[in-house]
Order: C-alpha cells, then sequence, then structure tokens
C-alpha cells in the first residue's frame, strides 16, 4: 500500500469547486447556461450546502481514487519477488495519467448519460473538457505532492 498524504487527497479534492467557479462562471458561463437552456438563477442549488457538500465528497472519494491508480501503475517486482512501488512523482507525469483517466473512463460516462439526458452537444463537450482539465490537475497534484 502507498503511502497516502491525505492533505494532498483534500488539496486535489478542492480543485472541481475551484475549476468549477472559474470554468462553469466568468469562463464559460453563457455558453453553459445556454447549452441547458436555463438562466442563472434556475441552476442556484436549492440546498447549497448539501450540494457543495456532497459535491466536495465526491471529489475526495475521486482523489484518493487517482491516488491509488496512480501509484499501482507504477508498480515494480525487485530482485528478491517483492512488489515495490516506483512511481516518477512529478506533475506533469501525474497530470497525463490523470487526463488519461478521465480521457478513457470519466468522459465516456459523461457522454453516455448526457446523450440519454438528451443534453446538447455544447453541453456534453463543456462537460467532458472541464472533467479532462480537472483530472489532469487533480492527477499532477497528486503525483508531485508525495
Amino acid at each position: 500500500m502507498p503511502e497516502i498524504n491525505y492533505l494532498a487527497i483534500i488539496v486535489a479534492a478542492i480543485v472541481p469547486s475551484i475549476m468549477g467557479a472559474i470554468y462553469y462562471g466568468p469562463l464559460f458561463e453563457k455558453q453553459w447556461l445556454s447549452s441547458l437552456g436555463k438562466t442563472k438563477e434556475e441552476m442556484v442549488p436549492s440546498n447549497m450546502p448539501v450540494t457543495y457538500g456532497l459535491a466536495l465528497l465526491m471529489a475526495v472519494i475521486v482523489s484518493f481514487f487517482l491516488k491509488m491508480f496512480i501509484e499501482m501503475l507504477h508498480t515494480d517486482v525487485n530482485e528478491a519477488g517483492e512488489l515495490v512501488l516506483a512511481s516518477t512523482h512529478t506533475f506533469g507525469h501525474g497530470a497525463f495519467h490523470g487526463f488519461f483517466l478521465a480521457l478513457l473512463c470519466v468522459c465516456p460516462i459523461v457522454v453516455s448519460l448526457s446523450l440519454f439526458q438528451k443534453s446538447s452537444g455544447k453541453n456534453i463537450i463543456l462537460n467532458v473538457v472541464f472533467w479532462l482539465i480537472c483530472f489532469a490537475l487533480m492527477g499532477g497534484i497528486l503525483d508531485a505532492w508525495v
């Protein structure tokens, strides 16, 4: 079992909240709302503490899994036949793995759900790009901050 830096997991888990405030705010708020056919007022959660609390809890779970995923990709066997963890621990390395985990696992789920929810193509693209960026940043933080 790799050593876990719980502070890094919490910091990485905050990334989707910060990125969401920027990405779905000043950067792409108009496009996002337009893609949903909603107004800003309609998107305010009815119970903000529960909504943001659960979103943060989910991000902590994702962050923990992402750390384990990155570490387990870099296992090796030493001369004694023991399993050893041998990650390079750089931001770029973690970002690479985070990006590709999102691309190959998260994005297909987002796209599939979005298709059945009849989301617009613009909305699907906005959400996929958001999660690609978040996972890359989270992976970078988790791998660099040992």
